[in-house]
């Protein structure tokens, strides 16, 4: 039994040509993008001067800030009723800055309404003097206020703005000085 030598056939010289010519070109390439990312790396540009204010006081501890700037678990909504475009958004804003959480901003069913209104949706009868007063309106006020209960709203109190707005002076300087 004599075994066969087995030959390796060559590969034409055309296609190793090509295959090393691709190569060559992809590391040419590669070689451009390290030096392109390295030089990106290492960008001087302008130097940027980065400082902090000063702080006056210390670090304060949580209950002296919740005593500051206390959070009223209060839930609103405020509804356009006037026509003013974003009168209710405006008064959303004031409310928050009276610690007032605001859920719901939007049109009330017409912009008729001349007068504002509070209104009262749950046993909470905290919430509605708090969103009265922050709007200078007495809470017993019979024209202003009302109550009419209605859980589904899931809010606590919700304040209709009507065309006399511009009455209440702590909301319309804050809407004033917001333009």
């Amino acid at each position: 039994m004599t075994r066969k030598k087995r030959t390796r056939r060559k590969k034409p010289e055309s296609k190793s040509m090509t295959l090393n010519a691709a190569i060559g070109i992809v590391g040419v390439l590669l070689l451009g993008f390290i030096y392109s990312f390295s030089r990106n790396v290492s960008h001087t540009g302008v130097p940027i001067e980065v400082t902090f204010p000063q702080q006056k006081e210390g670090p304060r501890l949580a209950i002296e800030v919740y005593k500051d700037h206390p959070i009223h678990n209060i839930k609103v909504e405020v509804l356009n009723g006037c026509g003013k475009k974003g009168i209710a958004a405006m008064t959303a804003d004031f409310l928050r800055g009276n610690h007032i959480d605001v859920v719901r901003t939007d049109d009330a069913d017409h912009h008729n309404h001349p007068t504002t209104m509070i209104i009262q949706r749950n046993e909470k009868f905290e919430s509605l003097k708090r969103v009265s007063e922050s709007l200078g309106i007495q809470w017993d006020n019979e024209i202003h206020v009302k109550i009419v209960p209605d859980e589904s709203l899931g809010v606590d109190v919700t304040v209709v703005i009507g065309k006399d707005f511009e009455n209440f002076s702590t909301l319309s300087d804050f809407i004033s000085n917001s333009y």
